[in-house]
């Protein structure tokens, strides 16, 4: 990577956030799935080409952390540009199920031992 690359790299996710460093939600986590709402709303904005890209990836349900992985932004970015899709009504946002505190399944980590073991 040049010096010239390397510093429009740094100046790029605060570039694309609009200089924001905060969310203006709390509704993404690591392992909230996200998904592009098909077809997307008529009134909604036409979306900046780092959306899109977004909405692109998005057109199955996946993680945010893999959204990022995928676009190589960092996941901070990601969910200041997420809350900004979800506000729009671009995308939905699905959080990830409550684990139940209840008897944990023992044949279920027998195979995941099992599992690992073989690795």
């Amino acid at each position: 990577m040049s010096g010239s690359d390397a510093a429009g790299r740094l100046v790029r996710p605060f570039a694309l956030t609009g200089g924001r460093t905060r969310p203006s939600r709390a509704d993404f986590t690591l392992i909230t799935t996200v998904t592009a709402v098909d077809p997307p709303p008529e009134r909604a904005p036409r979306p900046q080409p780092e959306q899109a890209r977004i909405l692109r990836r998005c057109a199955r349900p996946v993680a945010v952390a893999e959204v990022a992985a995928l676009l190589d932004l960092p996941v901070s970015v990601i969910v200041i540009m997420l809350c900004d899709l979800l506000e729009a009504g671009l995308i939905t946002a699905h959080p990830p199920h409550p684990v139940s505190p209840r008897t944990p399944n023992l044949d279920l980590l027998q195979k995941v031992r099992d599992g690992l073991g073989r690795l």
